[in-house]
């Protein structure tokens, strides 16, 4: 009977997985039913009109549940796609790819294009019904309506094959092979990409072929990866997991930190780096400039590049974690590539139309999960350059980019964004943030002044991304796919993830779930402490300070002496500043004690307090406890917000003060123990020249340089001298451009019981508004020889 063998199709659909999210449709599993039934009553009746009629129903049946699932989404021809895609294993499976939407809108055509054939079809077999002979009707719907059904088989087929070189392919770093991708694909460029300095794929091989001659000779197991160029990160990175080495992340390189990743096994570890300042930490260290540079690489063959063992746990990221005590997170490929698999399921479309950029080091698991290794499993270009000020922005507008950063850098940037205009003035970017919640005001800013409201992506170095936001829709987190969550005995939530490897880690914040799905950050679990045998959120305390109109940012953590207690370290507001001038810390002191009262008992509010005018943050917008800790160790002096006026300098001191290279600087404001001078370097100045070729930027030790030769003059004593002892927590926050009008805030601090012979130089150098801080520091000065 023809039409009969359409029931294989209908208990086909009937079978089909259905996505996740989508409600369940019975029509597939009424549709093998409806058939039988219709069979039965064309069998049962002996009725040669109804026998007739069947290829008809049949096609109209079709056309119903084909065109029910262009509405009711996933297509026909998308259940099928999944089907088949149980028996592929990653990277070639569709569902979670980042070809996903490509083929579920193909499969959408297909499915419409059955839809039209099955309209045709009924028709004509309509026709033969009615209007044609016996024998035609046998012979269009035994043959012909067949041979019609298998040329629209063959012509998709055809159209499926050329449409599936157009579709985007994610390629992994663990599944890569030299025919990935073509050999001209850019992977990286430098500057704004229109500049034309772009790494291709030929590039990338060549360059992890190099790499890899010399570390596959290197008998060292070990290697700490320091590569501020993201495009030597990545090759290192790509040659290192090749060999089958073990990679050791940090984004601190200091002495101290290389000699704790190595310790215990110094013969066993090295150092792959691209600054020549750190090269002697560890023996046996290897330059990655030098291996690109030094001619043709050898030849890595076509026929492939090692394979990459992407379930072993050798990639090792250190952290300082909750405690402050820096901690070892080991992880394998594989678990961080289920972060960029979801990534690229959810914003494939997002990131394939822009190129990369980001302001974070590639070091850090954000970084190197977003700077590096989506780009490249992408294949969508990196910048090799991170974005150290948001002046850059202005340079970026050729092209839509992808903004890759933290909140303290995008706070930054809309603080120092132009008024007119609009902002940058960026063409369609997309901005994704991590490494702390961006409060609503600022992320309305980042709209206002780049364009576009900032994704949020919550998540740790021990569990990878969690959960993402858009906190214009609202303040709840959505949970990653596969994220399983779990209470424990003590009521502190857990989660078990692929990038977790099965395993369970616990959550280092409070969280509210929301009725509707999702939940809320409530605070740190270490920020709550116990003073007194009384427990207090440190998180708590913190946002009560912010809700004064008086306190841009707060930081707070519990102190011991002779007992436990809370310090505040606190960043005025502008009304704050304009509200305490020319008034003592004493009074900043009563006032926030008096603002924090009615929420908290006298022994839960901070004893000691700190006014600085910004808390000390890393390049991943977090605030280092062991910073903020400094802030209340050894003697301090309170700033004057803003310093006093005190009227007429001395008559020796001279109202223009002497800068090196034949600058001056004037005088505004002066007492025995602070002092403000005002003034700009021109362009012409020798302090621009070839630090930065191309980039004209006032190097570090020039503004240390200006700082000393102002303070000399100050508090300087002619007959003891005046010179540098020390530099203490100096901070480079801005770029300092050519013709900047400049405001250098100096404090002379003498030590208790100590006469004026020696002291503390604290300095702000910011913009005559104070709304750019560029940088901030102290000097120890005094009376011993070694002049700067």
């Amino acid at each position: 009977m023809p039409g009969v063998g359409r029931l294989r199709l209908f208990s086909a659909l009937g079978r089909c997985p259905q996505k996740k999210n989508t409600a369940p449709s019975r029509l597939p599993l009424l549709q093998p039913l409806l058939l039988l039934a219709i069979a039965a009553l064309c069998f049962f009746s002996h009725s040669p009109l109804l026998l007739k009629l069947y290829p008809v129903l049949v096609n109209l049946l079709l056309l119903a549940t084909f065109g029910y699932s262009l509405f009711r989404p996933p297509s026909v021809a998308f259940r099928f796609a999944l089907l088949a895609d149980k028996l592929k294993k990653p990277p070639h499976k569709i569902e979670g790819s980042l070809g996903e939407k490509h083929v579920a809108a193909y499969c959408q055509k297909v499915t419409l294009a059955w839809c039209l054939f099955f309209v045709l079809n009924a028709t004509l077999s309509a026709l033969t019904v009615f209007a044609l002979s016996p024998a035609a009707w046998a012979l269009y719907n035994g043959g012909i309506s067949y041979i019609l059904m298998g040329t629209l088989f063959a012509m998709e087929w055809a159209i499926r094959k050329m449409t599936d070189k157009t579709i985007p392919k994610a390629t992994p770093l663990s599944a890569f092979a030299p025919s990935s991708r073509k050999a001209d694909t850019v992977l990286g460029y430098s500057g704004s990409f229109s500049m034309g300095k772009h790494q291709t794929w030929a590039d990338f091989l060549a360059g992890t072929g190099a790499l890899r001659e010399v570390l596959a000779a290197a008998p060292q197991r070990r290697w700490v990866l320091y590569c501020n160029d993201a495009w030597h990160f990545l090759l290192a990175y790509a040659a290192l997991l090749q060999c089958n080495k073990e990679v050791l992340l940090s984004a601190h390189i200091s002495p101290a930190y290389v000699a704790e990743m190595a310790e215990g096994a110094q013969g066993d570890t090295a150092l792959l780096c691209d600054e020549e300042g750190v090269l002697g930490l560890l023996p046996g260290s290897v330059f990655v400039p030098s291996i690109l540079q030094g001619g043709p690489p050898p030849p890595w063959g076509t026929e492939g590049v090692p394979p990459i063992e992407a379930d072993a746990r050798n990639i090792v990221i250190y952290t300082s974690g909750t405690t402050g005590k820096p901690k070892a997170v080991r992880h394998s490929l594989r678990e961080l590539e289920a972060d960029n698999a979801f990534v690229l399921s959810k914003w494939g479309g997002e990131l394939l139309s822009r190129k990369l950029c980001s302001t974070l080091s590639p070091h850090h698991i954000y970084g190197l999960l977003f700077s590096i290794m989506l780009p490249f499993t992408a294949g969508i270009p990196l910048r090799r350059e991170r974005i150290e000020y948001p002046e850059i922005f202005g340079q970026l507008v050729d092209e839509a980019y992808c903004i890759v950063s933290v909140p303290a850098f995008l706070k930054r940037a809309v603080e120092l964004a132009p008024r007119e205009g609009g902002g940058f003035g960026l063409r369609a970017p997309w901005v994704v943030s991590s490494g702390g919640a961006i409060p609503l005001e600022v992320a309305a800013e980042v709209e206002r002044v780049l364009g576009v409201w900032p994704v949020e992506i919550y998540g740790s170095t021990e569990t990878a991304g969690i959960a993402w936001r858009n906190s214009k829709a609202g303040p709840g987190w959505t949970p990653f796919e596969g994220v399983q969550f779990w209470q424990n005995e003590e009521g502190c939530w857990g989660l078990k993830s692929p990038s977790t490897g099965g395993e369970g880690v616990l959550m280092g914040d409070w969280v509210e779930w929301l009725p509707q799905g999702g939940f809320l950050l409530k605070g740190r679990v270490d920020s709550v402490v116990k003073i007194e045998e009384k427990r207090i959120s440190l998180v708590e305390v913190e946002n009560r300070l912010m809700l004064s109109n008086f306190v841009e940012e707060a930081a707070v953590l519990a102190l011991s002496g002779k007992r436990q207690f809370l310090a505040a370290a606190v960043v005025l507001s502008a009304a704050g500043k304009k509200h305490f001038a020319n008034r003592n810390k004493l009074c900043i002191n009563t006032h926030l004690r008096q603002h924090l009262q009615p929420f908290f008992e006298n022994t839960l509010i901070p004893k000691r307090w700190r006014y600085v005018e910004a808390l000390p943050k890393n390049a991943q917008g977090k605030r280092p406890k062991q910073e903020v800790e400094a802030l209340f160790a050894g003697p301090y002096a309170p700033p004057l917000i803003p310093p006093s006026l005190v009227g007429e300098a001395p008559p020796s001191l001279p109202r223009v003060l002497l800068l090196p290279h034949g600058l001056s600087a004037n005088l505004v404001e002066y007492t025995v123990d602070s002092a403000v001078v005002e003034f700009a370097l021109p362009e012409s100045s020798p302090y621009f020249d070839g630090h930065f070729p191309g980039f004209k930027i006032l190097p570090a030790v020039a503004q240390v340089e200006l700082v000393y030769a102002c303070a000399k003059q100050l508090f300087g004593s002619q007959e003891a001298g005046f010179s540098i002892r020390s530099a203490r927590r100096i901070k480079f926050m801005a770029r300092v451009a050519p013709e900047a009008k400049l405001r250098l805030e100096l404090e002379f601090e003498v030590p208790v019981g100590e006469a004026r012979l020696w002291g503390l130089v604290r300095f702000v150098l910011k913009s005559p508004g104070g709304e750019v801080v560029y940088s901030t520091g102290s000097l120890a000065c005094g009376a011993w020889g070694g002049e700067l």
